[in-house]
């Protein structure tokens, strides 16, 4: 089982498998010397970067993100203020303090961008190495961020994690939650919800939600007020300020236009994006690439479909919640594995089952918009410019919304009979990965990140 603690997290941008996932990696290092009793040796630590990580990873931040998860930082709490500080001791002193605890020599030079070794189990993998004073080797590990922030050691890629509870629904499929849901008069929210409960109680399952609700509302609102230009290097100017501006002009002179709805889902998507770009807090739904779609597409319910209820909302997330579990158990949601549809076009294909679950759907029209919202996204590559989630990422998590919306509409205008299965194009998705060259997995090797500059 996914749970909706694992699928959905709070983390920092610009990137949940090159940000997140390396510096909760670096950390579960640090962690491990502590538990073994040898923090008090190390002396030095080098960390190898190998694959997408190795060719994007400067876009993406993993160098910075590595380095404060070696100082005992998680995505989840990093202070930006605290983050700048030990940043700037690497930069300036060459000083870290590994755990938050002992000062040691770390300088640029102890991250390697390796492009050139292969990665046999994974393309986003990391080494880390420590040694004692006498340049012994202390401890090695391998570790692999899969994507949406999950992070494995490398022997164990591809293995059922051992000691897990077992739940009253266990399911690996859209045919078996079908199947449950009719045998057991539930829906799909109902059938998460009484896994998520085997786990914990419901009280701290509420509040992980509400917490998740008002992280993606803050970053919307956040994004919708912050100008400026984005880091990175490409010069890319925040849009979402003055698109609302733009909007709210049209509204006020009654020259609204058809489309506006439109207008403002894109609106929202954009504000998270942004955000993600310049590093600032958002959830993972279900990566940081795609944090977009499923934010935008909730406060669309909630601000834009009348009768919305914050028990819609818990049915959202647990439905959405489903949907990406059975991405992330049967194919990928890692860019760097089967390129964007594995990132905005899961994220649209969540949005798009929860926005029709929040809106009374039946469980097979939920099935149903959710393969419609994966099936106009296959092939999509990650060809990001420069290693950056700015360009084409932020407007493509605006379109992965307005499609998350028309799929669920599409839906719940049908009866859940399709050709088509969710099962099905769950396994095209990942054979289609499978098929692409690796140029088009988030390597800026190919597409539009070679191209941009004879445009």
């Amino acid at each position: 089982m996914i749970s909706v603690f694992e699928l959905f997290k709070i983390g920092i941008g610009p990137s949940s498998s090159h940000t997140v996932g390396p510096m909760k990696a670096a950390r579960a290092f640090v962690d491990g010397i502590e538990a073994a009793g040898k923090l008090g040796k190390v002396a030095r630590i080098r960390v190898d970067l190998f694959g997408s990580l190795a060719w994007t990873g400067k876009g993406h931040g993993t160098d910075r993100a590595v380095i404060l998860g070696l100082a005992g930082e998680i995505p989840e709490t990093v202070d930006p203020e605290d983050a700048t500080a030990i940043l700037n001791a690497v930069a300036t002193e060459e000083r870290l303090r590994v755990g938050g605890v002992r000062n040691i020599h770390f300088a640029d030079s102890h991250i390697v961008f390796d492009g050139v070794t292969q990665t046999p189990r994974h393309p986003n993998t990391l080494r880390f190495t420590a040694f004692d004073a006498a340049d012994a080797v202390l401890a090695v590990e391998s570790w692999c961020s899969v994507g949406g922030g999950f992070i494995v050691r490398e022997e164990a890629v591809g293995e059922v994690p051992a000691g897990q509870v077992e739940v009253p629904f266990d399911f690996h499929s859209g045919k078996e939650l079908l199947r449950l849901g009719r045998q057991n008069k539930l829906s799909i929210a109902d059938i998460v919800l009484a896994n998520e409960l085997a786990l914990r109680p419901k009280a701290e399952v509420q509040q992980h939600l509400d917490r998740i609700l008002d992280t993606m509302m803050i970053c919307i609102d956040r994004g919708l007020a912050t100008e400026g230009e984005l880091p990175g290097g490409l010069k890319v100017q925040r849009r979402a300020r003055g698109l609302r501006r733009t909007l709210e002009i049209a509204r006020a002179s009654n020259t609204r236009q058809p489309h506006e709805i439109m207008d403002q889902i894109s609106l929202y998507a954009i504000a998270v994006n942004e955000e993600n770009a310049a590093g600032g807090r958002v959830v993972t739904a279900p990566t940081n690439g795609a944090a977009g779609v499923v934010p935008a597409v909730v406060r669309y319910y909630r601000d834009h479909c009348p009768g919305a209820t914050a028990q819609g909302i818990n049915t959202f997330l647990l439905t959405a919640t489903a949907v990406g579990a059975l991405f992330k158990m049967n194919a990928s949601i890692s860019g760097a594995e089967v390129g964007c549809q594995g990132e905005v076009g899961v994220a649209c294909s969540m949005a798009a089952a929860g926005l029709a679950a929040a809106l009374g759907g039946t469980n097979e029209q939920i099935e149903n918009a959710a393969e419609i919202g994966m099936e106009h996204h296959l092939g999509m590559t990650c060809d990001p410019i420069g290693g950056l989630v700015q360009i084409p990422c932020i407007e493509r998590n605006a379109f992965g919304a307005v499609k998350a919306i028309t799929a669920a509409s599409l839906a719940l205008h049908g009866n859940g009979t399709h050709h088509v299965s969710l099962d099905q194009v769950v396994a095209t998705m990942r054979q289609t990965g499978a098929d692409m060259q690796s140029k088009y997995k988030e390597t800026s090797q190919g597409g539009l990140a070679v191209n941009l500059t004879e445009c």
